[in-house]
């Protein structure tokens, strides 16, 4: 299979999650770039926030919108938190060591986890 190919089903992987659970499809794809393809941490959150951008970003608010469930009042605070926090996110991120940064992602995993596991 080529790489290329495999890139394509990350992607698509990642954006049924992130089309589905809402911009979660880094916990698929950024850990498939580390371990299949050897990306540093930072490379493969870098490369997955590119990725999703404008295909996330367009389709799958145009089909939310087409069935009627987008807020925009709520939707241009949160844009605007978002705008703020991925700046300071990603600063942030840029200058904590890949095995920090590593660590942190799999402990944000970890918990997300337990708490859909463990609570109702």
């Amino acid at each position: 299979m080529s790489v290329i190919l495999l890139y394509l089903i990350i992607g698509i992987l990642a954006g049924i999650f992130g089309g589905f659970f809402g911009l979660g499809g880094g916990i698929v794809a950024v850990p498939a770039l580390v371990y299949l393809f050897g990306m540093s941490q930072h490379q493969a959150q870098g490369t997955v926030l590119t990725a999703f951008l404008p295909p996330i970003g367009i389709l799958a608010f145009l089909e939310y919108y087409k069935n009627g469930f987008v807020n925009f009042k709520i939707a241009i605070f949160i844009a605007l938190g978002i705008f703020i926090g991925s700046f300071f996110g990603a600063f942030i991120s840029v200058h904590t060591s890949t095995l920090i940064l590593k660590r942190l992602f799999g402990v944000l995993l970890l918990v997300v986890s337990i708490r859909l596991i463990l609570i109702k």
